[in-house]
C-alpha cells in the first residue's frame, strides 16, 4: 500500500492537533505538514507535496477558499478535502468552485475521516451525508445550452437530493425504468460516475446552490 502524505490546514489548535494524532493511528497515513492559515500552507506548499490536504473553511489572514484556488495554481493535481461545519454551508459552492474534491463535517469519526480520504486519493469525491442533505434547497438556472431536457433537470434535482430510483418514479409518476433511462443519460452527459461527482458538476455548471 502506497503511503499517504497528508497536510492539515486548520486554525484552532486543539482540532488540528487532534485530528493528526486520529490520522496517525491508521496505517499507510503520514502527516507531511500541519498549518494554522492559509498563507503557512502556501509557504509549506512551495517546497512539500502532499497527496491530500484536509482544509479548514473558515481561518484567520487567508481562509480556505482562498488557499484552496491559490494551492490547486501551484499544484493543479493536489486532492482538497475541506474540514467543514454545518454553519460554513455559504461556503460550499465557493469550495467546489475552487476546487476542492470532498467535504466532511468536523463533527465526523475515524471511520468517515479514512472513507473521505480514501475515496479522494483513489481519485473521486466524497460528502458527509449530513451534508448531502443540504443539496434538498436548491436552485437551477435555465438551461440556455439545452444540454438537458426540462425532465432530465427535474431528475437531476432529486438524485442529488438523495432520493431513489424508485422515489423519483412516485414523485414524478413515471416508471422506474424511465427514471433510469434519465438517469443513465444524465451521467452520460455529464460524464459523472456517482450522485457527489453529480453533485460537484452541477455547482460548478450554475445547475445547483447547497444552501
Amino acid at each position: 500500500m502506497k503511503r499517504i502524505d497528508i497536510a492539515v490546514v486548520d486554525d484552532h489548535d486543539l482540532f488540528r492537533e487532534g485530528i493528526m494524532l486520529v490520522l496517525r493511528q491508521i496505517p499507510g497515513y503520514h502527516i507531511l505538514f500541519d498549518a494554522s492559515d492559509g498563507e503557512l500552507f502556501l509557504e509549506k506548499l512551495r517546497t512539500q507535496k502532499p497527496d491530500i490536504v484536509l482544509m479548514d473553511v473558515n481561518m484567520p489572514r487567508m481562509d480556505g477558499v482562498s488557499a484552496t484556488a491559490q494551492a490547486l495554481a501551484l499544484c493543479p493535481d493536489l486532492k482538497i478535502i475541506a474540514l467543514t461545519m454545518f454553519s460554513d454551508h455559504l461556503h460550499y459552492s465557493q469550495m467546489i468552485q475552487a476546487g476542492v474534491k470532498g467535504f466532511m463535517l468536523k463533527k465526523g469519526n475515524k471511520q468517515e475521516l479514512q472513507q473521505a480520504i480514501s475515496e479522494v486519493f483513489k481519485g473521486g469525491v466524497y460528502f458527509s451525508q449530513d451534508i448531502l442533505q443540504k443539496v434538498a434547497l436548491r436552485t437551477f438556472r435555465k438551461d440556455d445550452e439545452q444540454r438537458m431536457t426540462a425532465r432530465e433537470l427535474e431528475v437531476l434535482g432529486l438524485v442529488c437530493s438523495g432520493l431513489s430510483t424508485p422515489e423519483i418514479a412516485d414523485k414524478l409518476f413515471i416508471s422506474v425504468k424511465t427514471v433510469e433511462g434519465h438517469r443513465t443519460n444524465i451521467f452520460q452527459k455529464t460524464e459523472v460516475r456517482n450522485t457527489a461527482e453529480l453533485i460537484i458538476w452541477a455547482i460548478r455548471n450554475d445547475y445547483l446552490t447547497i444552501e
